[in-house]
């Protein structure tokens, strides 16, 4: 059993993964201690939880956000700014939670990694856009990564008879998606989606961005590339198959024909408690299933017709290099622009594509080159959106 709190930075903590690691923490006081705290603009909010939590320690996305903090909690709170604030925070603590939003969670990403610590990983556009760069990170003893994504945590726990054995068993992952709100939709349909739309998912509460990557599944491809470089296998034994239950959240595929699944109700709660206490498990249900009623799990191919965000996503991974990173950051712009209303949803996957055309080969070999690649994607993405 645990005989001392493990202490807890969670960067992002007023968007919807770190509310839901908020109530786990909550409900687990004995076990850890939060004692950093991350927010871009929210600062209503954040200081309520710096209050409530005691927490010393707080990074905010600017000096505005500063000043406004500053008046709202007790004076002996050290308040950082920006992308070092970030990786202050990631120093002289335990577990990270890095539940920032896109490309700006790569500074915790590293940081954490660098500290020897681990990363409770909910930032999946930092782990893809630098992956060889996180890879080297991920040397530094001590440093572990475990991943929030439903999916990828599935995975993990399917996995934890070959984790250290380089998975020679395992004939392919398979990553469930829900179709989100568009399964079975007709391209005359999707022509006329609108942001309200898409923001309407059939099983999860997520936060704008990840909702509407789930809608053209370009959050499956993104979670695709994910696996790859979280498990070491290779795209082309990583399948996706839709489940619209989403009770069973993924599965592994073994050499002999088995097939190891995770099931539960669609509760994020689960993966963030599992990742704050392995190998421990919080003994608190959240996602549990009742057998002694009917359950139905449907699977099927996904439409990559209607749905070509997917595709694009493994052309991106089998190039490699800096491509995933230019693939995450058109998609962020493209996003962006959708939720303003600038563009269509259709709109999203052509515009990523015609940037990708632009993609020359880059082999990605430290964080510099990472952000080049990162600018020049969002300038071209920005150039190809419709007038």
């Amino acid at each position: 059993m645990t005989t001392s709190r493990s202490r807890v930075a969670l960067m992002g903590a007023t968007g919807s993964i770190g509310t839901q690691t908020i109530d786990v923490l909550r409900r687990e006081p004995d076990r850890f201690e939060l004692v950093a705290l991350s927010s871009g603009r929210r600062v209503r909010e954040l200081a309520e939880l710096v209050k409530e939590f005691g927490v010393r320690r707080v990074a905010v996305a600017g000096e505005e956000q500063r000043r406004e903090l500053t008046a709202l909690v007790p004076a002996h709170v050290a308040i950082e700014v920006g992308e070092e604030g970030l990786r202050e925070l990631c120093r002289d603590v335990d577990v990270v939670v890095n539940a920032v939003m896109g490309f700006a969670g790569l500074p915790v990403t590293l940081a954490t990694l660098e500290a020897g610590a681990r990363l409770a990983l909910a930032n999946k556009e930092s782990l893809i856009a630098a992956a060889p760069v996180v890879a080297q990170a991920r040397r530094t003893p001590g440093a572990q990564i475990l991943p929030v994504d439903s999916e990828h945590c599935a995975i993990h726990q399917c996995l934890q008879g070959s984790l250290e054995t380089g998975h020679p068993d395992v004939a392919r992952l398979l990553l469930t998606a829900s179709g989100g709100p568009f399964r079975g939709w007709t391209s005359e349909q999707l022509a006329r989606v609108t942001t309200g739309d898409a923001l309407a998912h059939p099983t999860w509460n997520m936060g704008p961005k990840i909702t509407i990557d789930s809608s053209t599944l370009m959050n499956k491809g993104l979670e695709v590339l994910e696996a790859s470089a979280l498990f070491g296998i290779e795209v082309d034994r990583i399948d996706v198959v839709v489940h619209p239950q989403s009770v069973v959240h993924s599965m592994v595929e073994y050499v002999d024909g088995s097939v190891l699944a995770q099931l539960s109700r669609p509760d994020m709660r689960l993966p963030i408690a599992y990742c704050l206490g392995a190998p421990e498990r919080l003994a608190h249900h959240w996602g549990q299933l009742d057998f002694s009623t009917s359950l139905h799990l449907d699977f099927e191919p996904p439409d990559r017709t209607a749905f070509p965000a997917l595709d694009l996503a493994y052309a991106a991974a089998r190039r490699g290099g800096a491509a995933p990173a230019w693939l995450s950051a058109a998609n962020e712009v493209c996003v962006e622009a959708f939720l303003a209303q600038r563009i269509g949803w259709s709109d999203i996957a052509t515009v990523v594509a015609r940037t990708m055309d632009r993609y020359v080969d880059d082999p990605l070999v430290d964080l510099q080159a990472v952000i080049e690649n990162d600018a020049a994607a969002r300038r071209i993405a920005h150039a190809n959106l419709p007038e």
